[in-house]
């Protein structure tokens, strides 16, 4: 068996505007994943973006937007890798051989293009049906051995290993690892904050359903003492919340946040009305985020600089990239 070196890749649309489910479902634990365990690569995914249409110049906008996120957040361009997707051309020169490895058949079954294409399936683009041939390059360009994702991203890592692991038989070669999925921390997946059973989403109709990452203090605070919630007050365990998702949905950002666990905070707050509980979360809220806002509007003020971080990224990307897509190209049979 190949020893492969352990390295964590991940990517993020810049499709506009980044919210806290961004912040506690990804970006936050990507923080914490940079040390000695592994080499971490993160990319702002922007050709994944272009699968609907994109303006040209928001699609600018929204790249710089979501590197001054991660680089306010606490992702170092020194420690990590850190670039835009478009720069590196690996990612879509092994996206076309792994659309001659992947099926028609895996393919449809691929829930997420199911969900965003709906009843139009026939009208929507062709790399909307092929991006996760395009997600899978994206880690296997790298042989990244982990990816972060959240549970709706999980199908699309198992799509990855299937496309490794039939590469590999093709061609009776032991060159592409099969990645591991890292699914953890309490609030992987943040809800709506008007409505608990839905995805907190950057296109919701009320700015009141989300937290923005470029939000100021203030306003972090008036939407968390606004966020829905129900008479009860808060129980003793977690089995109590089963019901009540506007509830178990701030208690996990409380736990995302001050990197505890629901139960702990519950065991913190049993009891408690919410008079008491959103204007702790809120408070908890402005002293986490608020910081980040501050720094992401003093990075977009100077969008050259961020475009040399990300150009100085993608160089280094593209020293890791290159050589396997050569070596995948001399296995396929490429001349070259």
């Amino acid at each position: 068996m190949t020893e492969f070196t352990p390295r964590i890749f991940s990517g993020i649309k810049p499709s506009g505007g980044v919210t806290l489910g961004n912040y506690l479902g990804a970006i936050k634990r990507w923080v914490d994943m940079q040390g000695p365990d592994f080499q971490t690569i993160y990319c702002a995914v922007d050709l994944h973006a272009i699968t609907v249409w994109q303006d040209p110049a928001a699609l600018r906008n929204g790249t710089r937007e979501i590197a001054a996120a991660l680089i306010a957040s606490g992702i170092d361009p020194e420690r990590s890798i850190l670039f835009n997707q478009s720069q590196v051309s690996a990612h879509a020169e092994l996206a076309w051989i792994f659309n001659c490895v992947a099926r028609v058949g895996w393919m449809n079954r691929m829930t997420q293009f199911k969900e965003k294409a709906g009843k139009n399936a026939e009208a929507v683009s062709l790399g909307l049906y092929a991006y996760p041939a395009l997600m899978a390059a994206d880690i296997l360009a790298y042989h990244a051995t982990h990816v972060p994702v959240g549970e709706d991203q999980k199908q699309h890592v198992e799509l990855t290993r299937d496309i490794a692991a039939k590469f590999n038989n093709d061609y009776k070669v032991d060159f592409f690892p099969l990645t591991e999925p890292v699914i953890e921390g309490p609030a992987t997946r943040v809800m709506n904050l008007r409505d608990g059973t839905k995805k907190m989403s950057k296109s919701g109709e009320s700015d009141m359903e989300r937290i923005n990452m470029t939000d100021d203090a203030d306003t972090i605070a008036k939407k968390f003492r606004k966020a829905r919630t129900d008479p009860a007050p808060l129980p003793d365990t977690l089995d109590e919340l089963k019901d009540r998702p506007e509830a178990r949905n701030l208690v996990d950002i409380y736990a995302g946040l001050s990197d505890s666990t629901p139960q702990a905070v519950l065991s913190d707050y049993a009891g408690a009305g919410w008079g008491k509980f959103k204007p702790a979360l809120a408070d908890l809220a402005v002293a986490k985020l608020s910081p980040i806002s501050t720094e992401m509007s003093r990075l977009m003020s100077d969008p050259s600089e961020i475009d040399r971080v990300l150009a100085r990224g993608a160089e280094r990307a593209k020293a890791l990239a290159e050589p396997i897509l050569a070596r995948t190209y001399g296995i396929v049979g490429l001349v070259g």
